[in-house]
């Protein structure tokens, strides 16, 4: 059973960095496409950013530049380091996996490409 648990959320000003964190299990960890998504009360969770089995990174537009996704596949992990926050990032942040394929493809930032997701870890961006 594959899962998947996130951490490293919290509440920072403007500006700050935080670095979340999504700990995989239950799968052969090198074979996937991993994403980071977000969700705030009324929208759609929205893709930010992907990574697949060769390290090939995919972003949304609205973050190019200030975050980064990386994985350490030592440790079935995959981090997203996000810098100079801004208050629009405050949101639930998910992880989520396909083991089905090892390439993203155009598809990383699709909710229905992914068959697992994390319980989520909030972070808050103040003003």
């Amino acid at each position: 059973q594959v899962q998947l648990v996130e951490s490293g959320g919290g509440s920072v000003q403007s500006g700050g960095s935080l670095r979340l964190s999504c700990a995989a299990s239950g799968y052969t960890y090198s074979s996937h496409c991993m994403g980071w998504f977000r969700q705030t009360p009324g929208k759609e969770r929205e893709g930010v950013a992907g990574i697949d089995s060769d390290g090939s990174t995919s972003y949304a537009d609205s973050v190019k530049g200030r975050f980064t996704i990386s994985q350490d596949n030592a440790k079935n992990t995959v981090y997203l380091q996000m810098n100079s926050l801004k208050p629009e990032d405050t949101a639930m942040y998910y992880c989520a996996a396909d083991v089905t394929y090892d390439t993203c493809s155009s598809s990383w930032s699709v909710m229905q490409f992914f068959a697992y997701w994390g319980q989520g870890t909030q972070v808050t961006v103040s003003s």
